[in-house]
């Protein structure tokens, strides 16, 4: 029996590439496609726009009319629509696998407090290799942490509305987190003028907002008379959907918590 996808945000970029992924994965089935109540794509079919042929599915802006039609929801949406959606997924008791930035503190809090009601998998990037490089960045940080100047780099499209990128923040956090230090006190966001001496504890961030790039990460560890970067570039947004409906099927057997990406690869010590 295959498990039933429902998709949010199904008509835009990243809708039309986990449509596509859905088709193209045994076991999984798009049983709904949500947008936005002001989109003129509503009613038309999710499969047509992402260029499969139609397949029955069409776009809806009320998840109450569908929330027996999945089993898991994909949101990749906007915080206020992510928390709409979530907040229907624990009435009916589905789950849910956001891939949303930019909540703030009282958002993470609702987000938690759901998860002791439904299974939620929530993380800032869902690509298999990001994944990994979160995974090495701890090794990095642990041996070359402290005698290193570490700088954060990201770039994204020009669409991308926050900024530095949930990704980017999520590999500050793991650098931070592996040193001992608070990255809310040594995080620096952007420098102009005379700034002084670069404390050693600071970790910086760069961001680059320009053309279609999907999203480039690299964390820079620099040493006296050595460097090592580590860089994750995606390419297509397929690598994101795939990762994503991985973490559904992944999670459509769990138990209510709160997960993330690497609880699905099994990267956790």
């Amino acid at each position: 029996m295959s498990l039933r996808i429902g998709i949010t945000g199904a008509a835009g970029r990243m809708g039309r590439t986990l449509v596509q992924a859905v088709d193209a994965s045994d076991g999984l089935e798009l049983g709904a496609a949500l947008e936005r109540p002001d989109s003129s794509l509503l009613g038309a079919d999710a499969s047509e726009l992402a260029g499969l042929g139609k397949r029955g599915v069409t776009l809806t802006d009320q998840i109450a009319t569908v929330i027996d039609d999945f089993d898991v929801l994909v949101d990749f949406t906007a915080p206020a629509a992510t928390l709409a959606n979530l907040a229907a997924c624990r009435e009916a008791g589905r789950a849910i696998v956001i891939g949303t930035t930019g909540f703030s503190a009282d958002d993470e809090t609702v987000i938690a407090e759901a998860a002791t009601a439904i299974p939620v998998c929530k993380a800032s990037n869902f690509s298999t290799g990001v994944n990994l490089c979160f995974k090495l960045l701890e090794t990095a940080a642990a041996i070359l942490g402290a005698d290193s100047d570490i700088e954060i780099y990201e770039a994204h499209h020009r669409h991308k509305v926050d900024a530095p990128s949930g990704t980017a923040l999520s590999m500050g956090q793991v650098v931070a987190d592996t040193l001992g230090r608070d990255l809310s006190k040594v995080a620096v966001y952007g420098r102009e003028g005379q700034t002084g001496a670069r404390d050693r504890d600071t970790i910086g961030f760069a961001t680059v907002r320009a053309g279609d790039i999907v999203g480039d990460h690299t964390v820079t560890f620099a040493a006296d008379g050595e460097r090592v970067e580590i860089t994750h570039k995606a390419s297509s947004r397929i690598s994101f959907a795939r990762g994503a409906l991985r973490a559904a099927a992944w999670l459509g057997s769990r138990e209510p918590g709160l997960y993330d990406m690497q609880d699905v690869l099994g990267l956790k010590a």
